[in-house]
This record gives structure tokens, sequence and C-alpha cells, in this order.
């Protein structure tokens, strides 16, 4: 599509967005892992039909037929997100808690003369015990969180397109406006 000079550099513009950078937290002291505080939370905009009825955790209220269905699946994709946060987080959580407890267990089951060969002899067994006691759990773990994070992927994907979309109809009307 051809643009005259001046349009040219308006339409570049109309791709810059916010610049928008989540933060990230210090270490959880037991799952280890650095929360992500997102900066990209916002409340989407109501609409005089959904001022009545809108409620930010209720998905359902969204049409599929307006603008407000790019703003439900944003929210969609936002909540998911924090939804598989939360299960990573308390994943790591119960599985560290239960490893640290077992390694204390561990270690007070031997006398306090042991030597740090036997120490080390005692923990290396119990890392090989963990590993396969924990294989199975690990991969149910894995695998929903793959599945998850699929499941979050396709609304981001279908919403990136349809505010690609309702862009490039705008421009369309601009430019036929603005050219003639």
């Amino acid at each position: 599509m051809y643009l005259p000079s001046g349009c040219r550099w308006f339409a570049r513009t109309l791709h810059v967005s916010a610049r928008r950078q989540h933060l990230v937290g210090p270490n959880d002291p037991v799952s280890n892992l650095r929360p992500i505080i997102y900066t990209d939370l916002q409340t989407p905009p109501k609409t005089r039909s959904e001022s009545k009825a809108y409620h930010p955790y209720s998905l359902e209220e969204f049409s599929d037929t307006s603008s407000s269905s790019i703003h439900g699946l944003e929210l969609q994709f936002k909540l998911k997100r924090e939804e598989l946060d939360a299960l990573n987080h308390n994943y790591w959580t119960e599985s560290n808690e239960r490893f640290e407890a077992a390694k204390a267990s561990i270690l007070s089951s031997l006398p306090a003369s042991a030597s740090s060969e036997t120490r080390e002899h005692a923990l290396s067994e119990f890392y090989g015990m963990w590993v396969a006691q924990e294989r199975e759990r690990q991969e149910e773990y894995s695998n929903e969180w793959r599945k998850r994070n699929f499941e979050n992927i396709s609304p981001r994907c279908t919403h990136r397109v349809r505010t690609s979309q309702e862009a490039d109809i705008w421009l369309n009307q601009w430019t036929r406006v603005h050219t003639s």
C-alpha cells in the first residue's frame, strides 16, 4: 500500500506503544523464584452496556462483536498469566519445603561425630532417591505447566491479531479520507 510521505510518518507513529517494563522482585526464600510484578495491568474501559454488569473477573460479560472483546481477551491473558505464576510458585514452594524437611531428617539421623565424607555420602544417596521419587510428580507438574502456558498463548495471539486488524482498518479509512 502506497502512502504519501507525510502519511508514512503518521502511520509509523501508530505502531509506537507505551513502554512496558515488568518488574522483578527478589528471590522468594522458599520457592527460590523471583516474582514478576506486571506493570501492564489496566482496567479496560467500560461501555454503557457493560457499566451495570461489569466485573473484572467475569470474562463472559465481554461481547465477541465489540471492541470490549479485545479487552476481554487481554484480561483473560493477564489473569491466566498470573494463575500460571501462582501454580509455578506454589509447586516450587511445596516441593522445596518437602525437600528441605527430608534433607534435615537425613542429616539429623547421622551421628554428630560423622565425618564430612559420611555426610556427603548420605546426602548423595538422598539426592538420588529424591530425584527418583519426585520424577513422576515433576513430570506431571511440567506437563500441566506446558499445557496452561500453551492455553495462555492462544488468547494472547487472538488478541494481537484482532488489535492488528483493527489498526489496519483504521489506517485504511484514515488514508482514504486524507489522501483524497
